[in-house]
């Protein structure tokens, strides 16, 4: 079952416009310098439940949210993968306006073939590289991840 530790409101900092942030439990990358070492326990966080779920979709009901951000943690993660494919497919068909963002540890090579790559707009991939900080790229936090548009 998908574990989450936060949804996050009026979001700047995790994508283009105002966005509301999933922040999911699990992580298999461990980086060094991780900002989030808390969510890498697939047993962190709570159940995202229907309660969740439907604080998800108020937030994306509103007409000044551009999207949703996945985060973590890994949205990619074994243990929750499909999970999260089926809420951003539920996302996309409901919120076809809406940008879906997601963050990963994994490259694009290896998302395309997780059933999630339809349905996201913006991938911002690759591990975090401490020795590679690079805070003034936006959206990333090292210098070899990328944000690519799909869409």
């Amino acid at each position: 079952m998908l574990r989450y530790h936060n949804i996050t409101k009026d979001d700047m900092l995790n994508g283009d416009g105002l966005r509301v942030v999933l922040w999911t439990a699990g992580c298999d990358h461990h980086c060094e310098g991780c900002q989030n070492p808390e969510t890498w326990s697939y047993d962190g966080g709570i159940p995202f439940d229907d309660a969740a779920k439907n604080e998800l979709f108020e937030e994306l009901e509103k007409d000044y949210i551009s999207g949703i951000t996945f985060s973590g943690g890994d949205p990619l993660c074994v243990c929750h993968r499909i999970e999260v494919m089926e809420l951003a497919k539920e996302i996309k068909e409901k919120y076809p306006n809406k940008t879906i963002w997601c963050y990963t540890g994994y490259l694009e090579k290896d998302v395309k073939n997780m059933g999630i790559y339809p349905y996201i707009d913006v991938l911002v991939e690759g591990r975090f590289e401490k020795k590679l900080l690079s805070p003034e790229k936006p959206w990333v936090g090292s210098s070899n991840q990328n944000v690519l548009f799909l869409r």
